[in-house]
């Protein structure tokens, strides 16, 4: 039996301590990625900083590897079904990006887009087929530091970061001094920002769900 129609839930408000606390768990995240990447190019010579077994391509993915396993979590399948699977479905297939290198080199060229391909199709089929049950979900969750969250990401990541790390950009920039070091910190730094933007946004997916769910349950 299909389940009731998502409608916003009233939810008790964050507190001004547990909101410090996770600003602070999030401030502490970035510092800590960006002091990794620090010490990347401080200590790894520059023809492999920034590349494949660099922190940085590590990091980007452990943190998408994180935000699927959240997704995956009982209050986000419960709550938000169809939004969670649309949403887990971009970032294993974002994932699977980030192993384009191993993957063509270990399997064959091309890989990564049939997989690709295998993760979207269906999962687009199946939102699709939900579409009612996506759009209300949808509507529910449109309106929360989430979404806005994940929005702020998905731009950073998919957008800004594709741009901001052309070559011809760089080029422009530092003319002869020109070295693809540089146009592949830009970009590699800008995409982890975005991924951690989505991390976070997960993060408060979950305790969205959760707290819709403690709210349904309180008398």
């Amino acid at each position: 039996m299909s389940r009731t129609p998502l409608s916003p839930q009233p939810t008790a408000p964050i507190g001004l301590g547990a909101a410090f606390f996770r600003a602070t768990l999030y401030i502490l995240l970035i510092a800590a990625l960006l002091q990794g990447i620090y010490y990347e190019a401080l200590y790894l010579p520059a023809r492999r900083s920034f590349a494949e077994q660099g922190f940085t391509e590590l990091c980007q993915s452990i943190v998408l590897a994180a935000s699927a396993l959240l997704l995956c979590t009982p209050p986000a399948r419960r709550e938000l079904p169809t939004v969670s699977l649309l949403l887990l479905a971009l970032i294993v297939a974002s994932l699977i990006r980030e192993q384009d290198y191993y993957l063509d080199k270990h399997i064959f060229d091309g890989a990564w887009q049939l997989l690709v391909t295998l993760t979207l199709l269906p999962c687009l089929s199946f939102v699709l087929w939900r579409r009612q049950r996506f759009v209300n979900e949808f509507e529910a969750y449109s309106n929360s530091f989430s979404f806005g969250l994940f929005a702020s990401g998905f731009l950073v990541t998919y957008v800004f970061s594709r741009l901001y790390g052309r070559s011809e950009m760089w080029m422009a920039i530092l003319e002869d001094h020109y070295q693809r070091t540089f146009k592949e910190a830009a970009e590699e730094i800008t995409e982890l920002l975005g991924y951690s933007l989505i991390l976070i946004a997960i993060i408060e997916l979950v305790l969205l769900a959760r707290r819709w769910q403690q709210a349904r349950s309180t008398p």
